[in-house]
This record gives structure tokens, sequence and C-alpha cells, in this order.
């Protein structure tokens, strides 16, 4: 490879500088949840638990009919986006469900 020089044609053109480091912006961070959030998230959900759509989503999960989870999660939600994400949360709170259950036994 050439020496590292000041050249006006070809992939390393142009004057040699030093790159700065980039910063990060507001909007790069924009969806973040921050340790506070998911904590109040997490004692509203403990609190209130789950609305009766999410309960039937769960129990349509524990008999294996996934696509009709999902396709119920997208008739509420709207977008096919939020429906698969909140068919993953339903799913991980089974799980976790079954876990408490498996530890208290």
């Amino acid at each position: 490879m050439a020496p590292q020089m000041e050249m006006a044609v070809g992939l390393e053109k142009g004057h040699k500088v030093t790159k700065l480091p980039k910063r990060v912006k507001p909007s790069q961070r924009k969806g973040h949840k921050s340790k506070r959030v998911k904590f109040i998230r997490d004692v509203i959900r403990e609190v209130s638990g789950f609305s009766p759509y999410e309960k039937r989503v769960m129990e349509l999960l524990k008999v294996n009919r996934d696509k009709r989870a999902l396709k119920f999660c997208k008739a509420r939600l709207g977008t096919h986006k939020r429906g698969k994400k909140k068919r993953e949360e339903m799913i991980l709170s089974l799980q976790q469900m079954r876990k408490a259950q498996a530890a208290k036994e």
C-alpha cells in the first residue's frame, strides 16, 4: 500500500486529517429505555397485572396457537410489528411464570 500522502486521485485522495470522535446525538438515543423507566413499568405491571386481551393472548400461547395469538395482537394493537413485539413479551412473561412456579415447588 502507498504511504499516507496527500494525493489528488484514488481511494485515499484528499488532504489527510485526524478523525474526531463522533458525539452521541439525542436522536440516536431515541427508544432507549432507562433504568428508572424500566423500574416504573415493572412496578405498574406487578400492581395492575395483565389486561383482558393480554390474558387471552397468553391462553392462546399456552395451547400452542402462536399464529392466532399474533393475529389477535395485530388486530388489537394495529400493526404487525407491534403485534410481534407484544407476542414476544407475552411468551417471556409465560416463561417467567413457569420458572417461578418451578422454583416454588
